[in-house]
């Protein structure tokens, strides 16, 4: 059975989300994060927009939606091992008209578009969130949790 280390697993993550280095790959600087770490997006969907999906597949659509910036770094994203949650409270805007009733959270690289997803993640608890007026939904610190093995 072949497997990543919990090292590579949590350098890995921890260049995707806090833009940390990830020293000794290739030469001594190893894999750099970027000049500007920039943000991931949080976003919402109806249905799971599966292995090859990008971010707006099954994206919520009611008015007043848009995806959540969250800042590449331990301001954002907490790292810890081999999972990542969100630091802070991931606020959505509250419906104004239509609705959406949401089963998955995606993480991706684009604030709005198709974008590339990196992590999709059901809800669980509950498994689904019916948004209609006034509706902000909100994901309190740690409720965002991508898990690698």
């Amino acid at each position: 059975m072949t497997a990543a280390t919990d090292t590579f697993e949590n350098e890995i993550l921890a260049l995707i989300f806090n833009n940390t280095a990830f020293g000794g790959i290739g030469d001594a600087t190893g894999l750099r994060g970027s000049t500007g770490a920039g943000s991931l997006y949080v976003s919402l969907h109806t249905a799971d927009p599966g292995e090859a999906g990008a971010q707006n597949v099954s994206e919520a659509g009611y008015t007043g939606y848009a995806r959540v910036a969250v800042a590449r770094s331990a301001a954002g994203w907490t790292v810890n091992g081999s999972a990542v949650a969100n630091t802070g409270v991931a606020q959505f805007g509250a419906a104004t008209g239509g609705t959406s009733t949401v089963t998955h959270v995606g993480i991706g690289t684009a604030a709005t578009g198709a974008g590339k997803l990196l992590y999709r993640m059901a809800l669980t608890n509950p498994a689904s969130l019916a948004i209609s007026a006034g509706i902000a939904p909100k994901f309190d610190p740690g409720a965002i949790m991508v898990a690698v093995d």
